[in-house]
């Protein structure tokens, strides 16, 4: 049987024992209004106790426990980098926006950030020799060889919310990640 996320566990915990999908989780816990995502409470609190404690009802706790678990339960295809329909549209968008439809998407990690790698995203107008070059969603994707086996399973969405909005990764590969959810370890 796969993990689950409980209500006795902490947020620091479900980070710590999830970090492949630690974007995700994140950006579903602050839509949910638990905010404390990356705080320091988040090491000792529990998510009920974060939840009850900031005036969420048993029901609301149990509707995010819901959605955290199917996002655990989701499978990822490790072979490919995949955009979501509306991270795609927003890409194209942007394009558009800056003059350069038909162009790819430059995806990439860097050392930085608070937990060693963080994401680059950027226009690319066309394919370098050394890049692997992945399709979805009509949108070419253009990775350096070298961060491909790092980056392949990436999940690319892109979400609009009170707490910001913009591209967010889940990566199959990280072992770790930052409680904001910004970088990752491998």
């Amino acid at each position: 049987m796969q993990d689950q996320i409980t209500k006795d566990m902490t947020i620091d915990e479900i980070f710590t024992k999830f970090p492949q999908k630690g974007q995700r989780l994140a950006q579903e816990m602050q839509n949910a209004g638990l905010n404390c995502v990356g705080c320091g409470a988040s090491v000792w609190e529990t998510l009920e106790a974060g939840m009850l404690g900031h005036g969420f009802k048993e029901e609301d706790l149990h509707k995010l426990l819901s959605k955290l678990n199917a996002i655990l339960a989701e499978k990822v295809d490790t072979s490919t980098i995949t955009l979501t329909p509306k991270a795609a549209e927003k890409f194209k968008e942007i394009l558009a926006e800056e003059g350069k439809e038909g162009w790819g998407l430059r995806f990439a990690d860097r050392a930085g950030g608070c937990s060693g790698f963080e994401y680059v995203l950027d226009f690319s107008e066309k394919a370098l020799p050394d890049d692997v070059v992945f399709h979805s969603e009509g949108v070419d994707i253009h990775v350096n060889q070298g961060s491909a086996p790092r980056l392949k399973g990436c999940l690319i969405e892109f979400v609009d919310g009170l707490n910001g909005s913009g591209f967010k990764i889940s990566n199959p590969n990280a072992k770790g990640s930052c409680g904001c959810g910004k970088s990752q370890s491998y």
